[in-house]
């Protein structure tokens, strides 16, 4: 018996030593200078069938479009349904006119970001210009490294011209959720002449119907319809039995969805200006909050007012400071001693007078 204990002491010996080990090794931040991603409830996950289930119940779809991890994190906590990574991040993330310029490997990293602060919404990765279009096996190759690599639900591809419902149909069969996306198709603004509105003629409008028709029949869960005329989307909306989801598309659909920093007025760069919608609405002023921040920053920096001493709270004790200036000299280091016994004694006029600042008159 003693023996059994005598193991069983050793076992317990052994176990905390590996719980430190794993503690200390662990990947998660401990809650020191930084903290860690809070842990998610996956009970909660959307999934397609709780979109069907809000579809069939008449209930609006909420989706946003965002392209990192804060932005997801912010997703999730609003509850948002839908989260789309889109090659709209060649235009609102890294400046270019149009989306065509965005690669694979680029997306891939936006995917990934948003993945690890979006645990709720569905995410759908868009499929970038250029890697499904050659045939339906690069569509599929495609499709896989978005949900393998980038940790994607679905993919969501634009157009419906016949190799585009073939490519979609592939996916499908594969085994990978597919969201369409018709009328103003961004990544085609070389034959439709620029970002255009489509739907405002008969035929156009007639088209839109029918490939949004065409994309459920190859097995799309949902179809986007961005830039037509409210009554084309209401129509298109009627005749499928799969949701849609409107981007200037007006009140009809079966959910809406705008960009993350459109809708947030996140930026007041000409550029954006130019490439922002007419149908957004801004729901907040959040690029004037930040440039009025930055300017504070860079004018509390300047007059040497941040950081103060409430922004400065790793210390060292004035016993340590006298030892620390003694070996700074010994090291014939006087001009640095001389600034370490300066800092600190303004250091410690600001915590006694409880002023912030400790920038030189």
């Amino acid at each position: 018996m003693a023996v059994f204990f005598s193991a069983l002491s050793r076992t317990k010996s052994a176990l905390r030593s590996h719980s430190v080990f794993l503690r200390c090794m662990s990947n998660v931040p401990e809650n020191t200078v930084y903290g860690g991603p809070k842990p998610q409830n996956p009970n909660q996950r959307v999934t397609l069938t709780h979109l069907r289930q809000k579809h069939r119940k008449g209930q609006p779809i909420t989706v946003v479009t965002a392209y990192d991890y804060p932005s997801a994190v912010h997703l999730d906590t609003a509850g948002i349904d839908v989260c789309l990574v889109g090659d709209s991040a060649a235009m609102v993330v890294h400046g270019h006119d149009t989306t065509l310029p965005i690669s694979i490997d680029e997306m891939l990293v936006h995917y990934r970001a948003v993945a690890r602060g979006a645990k709720r919404p569905l995410l759908v990765g868009d499929l970038p210009f250029g890697t499904y279009e050659s045939s339906t096996s690069q569509a599929v190759d495609t499709a896989v490294r978005v949900l393998k690599e980038g940790g994607m639900d679905a993919i969501k591809l634009e157009g419906g011209s016949p190799s585009r419902i073939t490519a979609a149909k592939a996916i499908v069969e594969a085994g990978i959720a597919v969201m369409g996306h018709v009328g103003l198709t961004p990544q085609a603004i070389s034959v439709l002449g620029g970002f255009r509105p489509q739907g405002k003629s008969v035929a156009s409008a007639v088209k839109v119907v029918e490939t949004a028709l065409a994309l459920q029949e190859s097995g799309c869960f949902s179809v986007v319809l961005e830039c037509v005329p409210p009554p084309v989307a209401a129509a298109a909306t009627s005749a499928l039995r799969i949701p849609t989801i409107g981007i200037g598309a007006g009140p009809f659909c079966s959910g809406q969805v705008l960009v993350y920093h459109d809708l947030l007025g996140m930026l007041q760069h000409p550029h954006h200006a130019k490439v922002t919608p007419k149908f957004c609405k801004q729901y907040a002023g959040v690029g004037d909050v930040i440039n009025k921040a930055l300017l504070e920053y860079k004018e509390e920096v300047t007059n040497r007012s941040f950081p103060g001493p409430v922004h400065s709270p790793y210390k060292i004790s004035p016993s340590d400071v006298n030892g620390f200036l003694n070996e700074l000299q010994k090291l014939g280091l006087d001009n640095a001693a001389s600034a370490a016994a300066e800092a600190a004694e303004k250091i410690g006029r600001a915590e006694s007078s409880g002023d912030g600042s400790t920038a030189s008159d």
